[in-house]
């Protein structure tokens, strides 16, 4: 047992030598964290209240009861450029390197609801991901690939649920049922009017939409994440780890109360509500975050919502490594950052991971830098050792001293909200919005001045030029043929049935059914992503953001 008397006049004698060493070598900066932690950081910890066992509440050491000992995380890269037919042979390569789960890039008219002949589409077709105008552009992307065999994840959020829905259809024309189909749609409206932008609708009717997906995949697509909540990209907006974990959670409450609303049972949907989480660059911090959202998330689950089923109190999380704080600057050095954040995933427990390419703050991923970012995680897995034991990383007293702060300073946020009146109030005022803002500023300063490092760009820097880099160019033709091809399949479809599914789509928009086996009815008929976007525009209305400053 620690003699705690012992600990406190060995820390007394310690600090004591570091004042002296510190008159003579004055330390390199001022940290943000201690420079020793001991027993007396987690003297009253409680190992069955904070830690547990794997698989079992809090879940704080991981959701599954053998981890990586029996099956690794799902291995992503996420992927998607021009059209449905290229990013089909990436998806191909990927898969045939090693890639156990498909990520799909949409490009940006898709994510808000956009045909590729309109005129806000112009220059950005098939850009930053594939362009899917129907349900034949769907087909093309998943051909000559098993959805019975294959996890696929979709970056959706505005028209999540039509891209759901041609996701039912083209596994309905492979033979495969919706009860096979696995994967996630993003479906996370509520960080799009914070930190992306890509929404369509106001947030009260496309909360509906999101509570439809809910209803609808719990009794029909059962094995599949009707949302990932995204705390990957308000962290990526500028938030620090702590706002990542407190906004994302605010917001994931706020669909979970909606559901109730609407008459769902927590432990019927909330199996299916899985995340998304980046790994930055405090590998520590970043462990840390991803024990105490876990831990956190449980006990909301279950001292709030009352849910009673395990996997309905897990945090069930994808990670993907931070793309801010890649440098166009000596871009090979990003290949040693995003080991180390893959590295912070593994440890932290991550259920799927996605590693960015070392050129993505030049362009899109060559094929070789794909392929290196997959190698990285497969290196991690199979050569480090570090799967070998689950969270090895328990009884750090600096590690659960950082859990349990941050699992608190995240707390304090969630109740603040909760006092606005929940995450759609907070978004409405701004709040979420400013925080995230005077972060990001306050991290940029930090680097402009010099207290934060960063390797290439101001420090050891050099002149040489770039040298050769192979970047991945889309063809300018894209949008042409993209347009051409759409054209086509609009004048081959039967009208007649497309007006009729816009229609019964429209009625069920303006009354209060499930929409989803109205926009499977639509996407059937090979009515275009524009279309019924723009019959639930007609009735919902179209979100205009307004400055939170």
């Amino acid at each position: 047992m620690t003699d705690y008397t012992k600990v406190k006049a060995g820390l007394a004698t310690y600090e004591a030598k570091v004042a002296k060493a510190t008159a003579k070598f004055p330390e390199r900066k001022k940290f943000a964290v201690k420079s020793v932690y001991t027993p007396l950081d987690i003297e009253d910890f409680d190992y069955n209240d904070k830690l547990g066992f794997p698989g079992s509440y809090p879940f704080t050491r991981g959701v599954q009861p053998t981890m990586y000992r029996g099956r690794l995380w799902t291995m992503r890269a996420y992927a998607g450029f021009a059209t449905a037919e290229e990013t089909n042979a990436r998806y191909k390569y990927l898969l045939q390197a090693g890639q156990t789960g498909l990520s799909v890039a949409m490009d940006l008219p898709t994510q808000i609801g956009l045909d590729s002949d309109a005129a806000l589409s112009h220059g950005e077709v098939g850009k930053v991901g594939v362009a899917i105008d129907t349900l034949d552009d769907m087909e093309k992307l998943f051909d000559g690939i098993p959805l019975d065999k294959v996890s696929t994840s979709m970056t959706i959020n505005g028209p999540a649920a039509v891209l759901l829905a041609m996701y039912v259809a083209v596994g309905e024309k492979k033979g495969v049922k919706p009860e096979q189909l696995r994967g996630t749609i993003q479906n996370d409206v509520l960080k799009e009017y914070i930190a992306r932008g890509t929404y369509i609708f106001p947030p009260r009717p496309s909360m509906r939409l999101v509570t439809d997906t809910f209803a609808y995949c719990s009794k029909n697509i059962p094995k599949w994440n009707t949302i990932s909540v995204g705390a990957y990209h308000i962290r990526e907006a500028g938030a620090s780890p702590v706002q990542e974990i407190a906004f994302a959670f605010s917001n994931a409450i706020a669909y979970i109360e909606g559901a109730i609303k609407a008459g769902q049972k927590v432990d019927d949907f909330a199996p299916g509500i899985s995340w998304i989480f980046t790994a930055g660059l405090n590998l520590f911090e970043e462990i840390a975050k991803f024990r105490a959202a876990r831990r956190l998330w449980a006990r909301l689950m279950k001292e709030r919502f009352g849910a009673t089923v395990p996997k309905a109190m897990m945090l069930r999380f994808h990670t993907h490594t931070a793309g801010s704080v890649l440098t166009a600057q000596q871009p090979l050095n990003n290949a040693v950052r995003v080991t180390w954040q893959a590295l912070s995933a593994i440890l932290g427990g991550t259920q799927s991971m996605a590693c960015c390419a070392y050129d993505e703050a030049l362009a899109l991923p060559s094929e070789a830098s794909a392929t290196l970012a997959l190698r990285t995680q497969q290196m991690l897995a199979l050569e480090s050792g570090i799967t070998d034991t689950i969270d090895p990383m328990a009884g750090s007293y600096y590690v659960e001293a950082l859990t349990d702060k941050m699992e608190k300073e995240a707390m304090e946020y969630i109740e603040k909200i909760d006092k606005m009146g929940g995450a759609v109030a907070a978004i409405e005022q701004g709040y979420m919005q400013g925080e995230m803002a005077a972060h990001a500023y306050a991290y940029q300063k930090g680097i402009e001045d010099g207290h934060i490092t960063v390797v290439g760009v101001n420090k050891y820097t050099d002149n040489k030029a770039l040298g050769k880099q192979e970047n991945v160019v889309v063809d300018m033709t894209v949008a042409e043929r993209q347009i051409k091809h759409t054209n086509e399949i609009k004048a081959k479809r039967d009208q007649k049935a497309v007006a009729k599914a816009l229609a019964d789509l429209k009625k069920a928009c303006e009354g209060t059914e499930n929409t989803m086996p109205y926009l499977i009815a639509a996407v059937k008929t090979y009515a275009t992503l524009g279309e019924i976007c723009g019959v639930m525009k007609e009735v919902f209305g179209e979100y205009k953001s307004s400055s939170a400053f």
